[in-house]
């Protein structure tokens, strides 16, 4: 809150007269203050009225000029100088220099207490901030109301009302949507954008000073790590703590009309997600749970699977977050079965490999590296199951890295899809693999997934500990341990090749 020096020189009970300085009577005061310390400098810090009787003034020209010039500086807003005490009039030195500066000198008589000014200026900024507290309290309610009855643009409506700013609703890509009262030209949506790339974390917000002087402020619409959208005002002046207030409300009521449609979204995505793990379950009649399943198939009734194999079970819940994520933004539907250390989902017979690296995009390198991708082939919906094994077997067989690998390029495809052998494969990981899970559930080891690793890069122990993140010699210590659980020699070569074909079928189960 602040008041312009004009309005100061308006109160005629204080019977003050301007000296100097006519062109800063509109700068603002937010604090008036008694001094007289020969140098205040250092502790104001802008909007003062400096009121001084020149006690301790310097003695020669050049230094009340430079004394006016450092208050200058410093963002004072006027200078009262009272007479009749130290200076029976105002010094005709200073009022040339406060001219020069354009820095207001307001003369205050004898019979005007210091006081009385001071509590005059000081009682007009609490009726100010009183006055646009009660602003705040009565177009807060509008704004509830609005959101209700008229959605978003309401909302921008009765905050550019309350606020005398203009308001600016941007998408997620930092689109303009909707604006009031008038449409931002292209120099002003470009200054938006920049402040946009300066925005970090999920509450983040910018304030920049727009080429015509205008600040612009900026908010990120959303709630947790999920972003709705940008709120943006444009000002004449900075917003003051009542207009942030005013922002914020409406930014809250924003970000909860952007989510009634998102929980929809996650409820229905909860419901795609059970009739495919029912169809996977195959126990009963899935027909109620296959007819739901349509929206997942592209125009000729066909999907494809995606199937994302983690080493730890901690980087699932990250990946389902992504893919989830991914899905929502291209306004797709997702049906997806989340298992301890893998995800299936069901995607368009028409998607591409390419659709797949898509979905994962969003995560970080280091559980990307720990991913095994597979993808099916197209197959009917009524098919959905046999997709889901195909892409899981994929995975299975898929090097780390998060490289999705199509079933159709399937290295040794034929043992793992044919009954036959897919059976003796199954057999034997229940004779080798599964004591060695077993041993990782008891101890929280790692030993299956090490196993893999050390086969998959025939042996090299840097390659298999880099893919792991270990160090070598943490590798052949689990090596080691799997030999003496397994009874075998891991330097002979048809062992290698059994446990290998053993453990993919293990995983891919």
């Amino acid at each position: 809150m602040a008041v312009p020096v004009r309005w100061i020189l308006a109160q005629r009970e204080l019977a003050l007269e301007l000296k100097a300085g006519a062109t800063g009577l509109d700068r603002e005061v937010t604090l008036a203050l008694t001094t007289e310390l020969p140098e205040p400098f250092q502790w104001l810090s802008g909007g003062e009225f400096v009121l001084t009787t020149g006690l301790r003034l310097p003695l020669t020209r050049s230094g009340r000029a430079r004394y006016l010039a450092r208050l200058h500086e410093s963002g004072v807003a006027a200078v009262g100088f009272g007479t009749g005490l130290t200076h029976p009039t105002v010094p005709e030195d200073m009022v040339a220099a406060a001219d020069g500066l354009g820095l207001p000198l307001l003369e205050v008589p004898l019979a005007t207490p210091f006081n009385a000014v001071t509590k005059r200026i000081m009682g007009r900024l609490a009726e100010l901030q009183y006055e646009a507290v009660l602003r705040a309290s009565r177009a807060q309610p509008r704004m509830t109301r609005a959101v209700v009855q008229g959605g978003a643009a309401a909302i921008l409506r009765e905050l550019a009302g309350a606020t005398g700013a203009t308001a600016v609703l941007l998408d997620r890509r930092g689109r303009s949507v909707a604006s009031h009262p008038a449409r931002v030209d292209e120099a002003t949506a470009a200054e938006i954008q920049t402040v946009l790339t300066t925005l970090t974390g999920p509450a983040s917000s910018g304030v920049s000073l727009g080429r015509s002087g205008s600040s612009i402020t900026v908010q990120r619409i959303g709630v947790g790590t999920a972003t709705h959208g940008h709120l943006a005002l444009l000002s004449p002046a900075p917003l003051s703590s009542v207009d942030q207030i005013l922002l914020g409300h409406a930014n809250s009521l924003l970000a909860l009309d952007y989510e009634k449609p998102q929980r929809l979204l996650a409820a229905q995505n909860r419901l795609n997600g059970f009739a495919l793990a029912l169809v996977l379950a195959e126990a009963g009649d899935t027909s109620p749970a296959r007819s739901l399943l349509g929206p997942a198939a592209d125009d000729r009734d066909a999907v494809r699977a995606l199937t994302v194999m983690c080493e730890h079970p901690s980087a699932v819940a990250k990946v389902a977050d992504a893919v989830e994520r991914a899905m929502r933004e291209a306004d797709r539907p997702l049906f997806m079965t989340v298992r301890e250390t893998d995800l299936a989902v069901l995607l368009r017979g028409s998607d591409t490999p390419d659709t797949a690296r898509a979905l994962l995009r969003g995560l970080s390198k280091p559980v990307l590296r720990s991913l095994r991708v597979g993808v099916s082939t197209p197959l009917p919906l009524a098919e959905a199951g046999a997709a889901v094994g195909q892409s899981r077997r994929a995975a299975s067989a898929a090097e780390s890295g998060g490289t999705p690998l199509e079933f159709s390029a399937l290295a040794g495809n034929a043992l793992l899809a044919t009954p036959a052998s897919r059976q003796v494969l199954d057999d034997l990981a229940r004779d080798t693999v599964a004591d060695l899970a077993e041993h990782d559930r008891r101890h929280g080891t790692e030993l299956v997934v090490s196993l893999r690793a050390y086969l998959e890069a025939n042996g090299h122990w840097e390659s298999a500990a880099t893919n792991l993140g270990v160090h070598r010699h943490t590798l052949r210590s689990r090596m080691a341990r799997v030999e003496a659980l397994l009874d075998c020699r891991l330097d002979v070569a048809r062992v290698r090749a059994e446990l290998l074909l053993a453990t993919i079928a293990w995983q891919s189960k």
